[in-house]
């Protein structure tokens, strides 16, 4: 049975073929055990998985009863085990997952960071250890932004403003989307020192600032993320949840620049990915670049648009944003697909006036503040959480609008509030006093006035020896309304509140003073 198993896996292997010629094609064999002692070797007794998926990046296959695959690879591949529910992989000492086997026999090409030391001959097996752990129906994921350190002071920043206030954290495991780093490959070590303090699994999505930059094509380009966090793209399940981890950075190394698109091998790998996930399970996207600014997007698109319950997620941008993809942007399917651009870790790439602790406040372009997301699941349901570094996590929106205002000048002055984490499908309303009518406001496409506000003023600081924060862009989370024109003088409360798309509400205050005329 085993001999027909791995006949049968070759002989399809062989009719999907590679995308890619290859120097050398070989076999790759090995099992998949439950490491009951722990030590990461097979040993006799130890019970083997069947029907575990294993992966070589384009083609997939099953364990048998015996818990054995087969994958043909070539001199530059990487085979992998996509995690099953109720099992967890190995972790290193920085609680990076530990699912995979490199195959360079040469190792990597000679490049400014160091890629992966030569491999040697195929092991003649590449065995995976697996552990029981339980997986609920509800569970939360952390995902970071672009961290984006040039530094180690930066590191530094990331560990005191978002790393030390999640030590201790219930989330199942933690998400990266990509720009780990800030080109400089030596603060890969340094920074997964600092999040491994928060003490849950990490995974990680490369980044178009995590590439060998001297490669002078792509599938070098990754060559010192592979070293450090293993396959550039990949999935694993995690409760009732399906992730599907992609690399859409595309370098052109002759022109030394990128773009975002997702090639031949990493496209016959999610559709094989997905042809074994049912359609009615939740399956999430994660990837550095937004899936609206990926060259081939319409071949990934005919892929999911029918699926009633899949979301993706991005960075890259530093601003928030949850987009609607819909039939004007060539997405054929029934319902909108909800693409999450991601609240950044470095915010505004750690510019700004410093805070008490040495710490430029970051905030984004689009007025929001940097921080992370905590996105909940619930079987096929989802929510997703800002979480603004270093705040409270009910500072969810920013009131903007003059402490004293006198009665003549009531009907031209303006509210804004900018509701970090609101959509177009986000309601937000305000009244003045607590016996107030709500009033709602009206989205607004432009500009935080505040943050206009904030650049201005700092620019008139470049003496001091920090980097002021970008130019402003329109935010697509500000909303604003004219005060009401008959409020007497006097001290009140300005009471805001929002209503989410998953129907929850959030409110916040702010204290406005009305003056006489002749004050």
């Amino acid at each position: 049975m085993r001999l027909a198993y791995s006949l049968l896996a070759i002989s399809l292997i062989c009719l999907i073929g590679s995308a890619n010629p290859v120097d050398k094609t070989e076999i790759a064999r090995g099992r998949v055990f439950h490491d009951a002692n722990k030590n990461r070797k097979l040993d006799a007794g130890e019970k083997l998985l069947a029907g575990i998926k294993v992966s070589n990046g384009r083609d997939i296959v099953v364990t048998n009863e015996e818990g054995a695959y087969s994958l043909t690879i070539d001199n530059d591949d990487i085979v992998f085990v996509i995690k099953p529910r109720g099992w967890r992989t190995p972790l290193s000492h920085h609680n990076l997952p530990q699912f995979y086997y490199i195959h360079k026999p040469d190792g990597s090409p000679d490049l400014d960071y160091a890629g992966v030391a030569p491999t040697g001959d195929l092991p003649e097996t590449i065995n995976f250890p697996l552990y029981p752990q339980e997986e609920p129906e509800e569970f939360k994921a952390i995902l970071f932004g672009d961290p984006q350190p040039r530094t180690r002071k930066e590191v530094d920043h990331i560990t005191h403003d978002v790393v030390e206030e999640l030590i201790g954290t219930d989330a199942a495991f933690g998400v990266t989307l990509g720009d780990i780093v800030f080109d400089k490959l030596e603060l890969f070590e340094p920074l997964n020192q600092s999040i491994a303090l928060i003490g849950i699994p990490w995974y990680n999505v490369i980044g178009n600032h995590d590439l060998n930059m001297d490669a002078h094509q792509d599938h070098h380009s990754d060559e010192t993320f592979e070293r450090v966090f293993g396959p550039p793209y990949y999935s694993f399940d995690y409760g009732p949840v399906h992730f599907l981890v992609l690399d859409d950075v595309e370098w052109l190394g002759r022109e030394k620049k990128y773009r975002g698109g997702l090639g031949p091998d990493q496209m016959a790998f999610i559709k094989n990915d997905l042809a074994s996930i049912p359609k009615d399970q939740m399956v999430v996207l994660m990837m550095h670049i937004p899936i609206i600014g990926v060259e081939n997007r319409q071949e990934l698109y005919r892929l999911i648009e029918n699926r009633p319950f899949c979301i993706s997620i991005s960075g890259h941008t530093h601003w928030h944003e949850h987009r609607f993809i819909t039939h004007k942007d060539g997405w054929r399917g029934p319902r909108p697909h909800h693409h999450i651009i991601n609240v950044t870790v470095s915010g505004s790439w750690w510019r700004g006036t410093p805070d008490e602790r040495g710490i430029p406040h970051a905030m984004m372009s689009d007025g929001a503040p940097n921080g992370y997301s905590i996105l909940s699941f619930n079987g096929t349901d989802y929510t997703l959480d800002f979480k603004a570094a270093a705040k409270p996590a009910d500072y969810q929106m920013r009131i903007d609008v003059p402490s004293e205002v006198r009665v003549s000048e009531l009907s031209n002055t303006k509210v804004y509030v900018n509701v970090f984490n609101g959509s177009e499908r986000s309601k937000v309303e305000l009244r003045i006093g607590s016996k107030g009518e709500w009033q709602e406001m009206t989205k607004s496409f432009e500009a935080d006035p505040q943050y206009i506000r904030t650049a201005l003023a700092e620019r008139g600081y470049l003496a001091r020896g920090f980097r002021p924060v970008p130019g402003a862009r329109i935010s697509s989370h500000l909303w604003k309304a004219e005060l009401p024109k008959a409020i007497l003088p006097g001290m009140y409360l300005m009471h805001v509140r929002t209503t989410d798309m998953h129907g929850r509400t959030f409110s916040s205050m702010r204290s406005i003073r009305i003056l006489p005329d002749d004050e």
